[in-house]
């Protein structure tokens, strides 16, 4: 495996998840009340809802709110109040983690990423978090927008390129997707069926350091430290994953190839980067991956000759949380970082987002 000079490590996770928590079949009959006029073939089309392995799901409002209609600008607000609140909750989780010795103080955060797709908002969300919690009035403010699901392996890596930068510093990458916002109750497409059936909303913060932080002080344990990363955009796939932005706010773009550009166009993608680091997928232990859905993760096993053990994490959290667009890959890489590996051992952060683009992120233990 090649060397990256300066490496930067991951020292914590911290997640802030909504108030309401619904079940899949729950959103399934509401989905059957709203599309049963305007979509032929509904009952066969619902069995997206039983056959996605989502169990349930998170949202900011109950469903109630959902079955009226909200202008993009009432939408708007209350994602800038919502994700205000989930990222502080997600940042204090992440700073106090019990994955660490002692909490990290927020004067210590030299730089926050700060990474979103589902809402708009300037001065930006970093900033308002900046007027409740005591970070430094000098911390640098990364907002990045428009990563969509790939958000959260993006956020990692460009925090990495910081941290070799900066040897001697600690960020924060905070994500906050609230995608149940951007429903659009008229919308009655398929698109928008099969985006209901996935999408829901969640919070996720990553505190990572340079290779010169004092990391004895913070934890004893192993800390995957970041090897390489690499993002690769596929030309000529605008119309693969999305929003179309309208006057009545966001409205998902979902292409049914994503499965099939997971095989013919992600495994290669994936295995040219692994062996300019001299390694193979049969190498990596822990697989630490976006899971957009069902047959995604189904897509992943076939692609890489993956067991369903080596994704039953990724599922886990697609089962508990649904897609939360970027936050998800954080959700799983906290119940990677919670349990007990290895010194040396290997692991792979990816995932799939518009553009049509991936991150990957190769990790090592120690």
């Amino acid at each position: 495996m090649k060397g990256a000079g300066r490496v930067p490590q991951i020292m914590s996770v911290g997640t802030g998840i909504p108030e309401f928590s619904v079940t899949q079949t729950e959103t399934m009959e509401f989905a059957k009340q709203l599309f049963s006029t305007s979509v032929k073939d509904l009952d066969r089309l619902l069995k997206v809802f039983h056959n996605g392995e989502i169990k349930k799901r998170h949202f900011v409002k109950d469903m109630d709110w959902y079955k009226q209609t909200h202008s993009f600008s009432e939408k708007n607000d209350a994602f800038i109040e919502a994700a205000v609140k989930l990222s502080i909750e997600s940042i204090n989780a992440c700073l106090k983690s019990s994955m660490l010795k002692q909490s990290v103080s927020y004067e210590e955060i030299d730089a926050i990423f700060m990474i979103c797709s589902t809402g708009l908002a300037t001065p930006s969300l970093e900033a308002r978090i900046m007027n409740y919690l005591p970070f430094s009035e000098h911390t640098k403010r990364i907002p990045i927008w428009g990563l969509g699901c790939a958000g959260g392996a993006a956020g990692l890596a460009r925090a990495h390129d910081y941290c070799k930068a900066f040897p001697k510093s600690k960020v924060l990458v905070v994500t906050i997707e609230l995608c149940s916002l951007t429903f659009q109750k008229d919308d009655l497409s398929k698109s928008n069926l099969i985006g209901t059936s996935l999408f829901a909303d969640g919070a996720a913060s990553v505190l990572l350091g340079g290779d010169e932080v004092e990391y004895l002080t913070y934890t004893s344990r192993p800390l995957p430290t970041i090897i390489d990363t690499q993002s690769t955009l596929m030309t000529a796939s605008l119309d693969v994953m999305g929003w179309d932005i309208k006057d009545n706010g966001l409205y998902v773009v979902f292409s049914k190839s994503i499965p099939t550009l997971v095989e013919n166009w992600f495994e290669p993608n994936v295995s040219k980067f692994l062996e300019k680091n001299n390694i193979t997928i049969a190498d990596i232990e822990h697989f630490i991956a976006h899971p957009g859905g069902k047959k995604v993760i189904s897509s992943y096993e076939k692609a890489f000759a993956l067991s369903p053990e080596k994704t039953a994490i990724s599922l886990h959290i697609l089962s508990q949380f649904g897609n939360m667009s970027s936050p998800t890959v954080l959700f799983v890489l906290q119940l990677f970082m919670e349990k007990e590996i290895r010194t040396g051992e290997s692991g792979l952060i990816a995932a799939l987002g518009p553009g049509f683009s991936s991150e990957l992120l190769l990790v090592r233990w120690e």
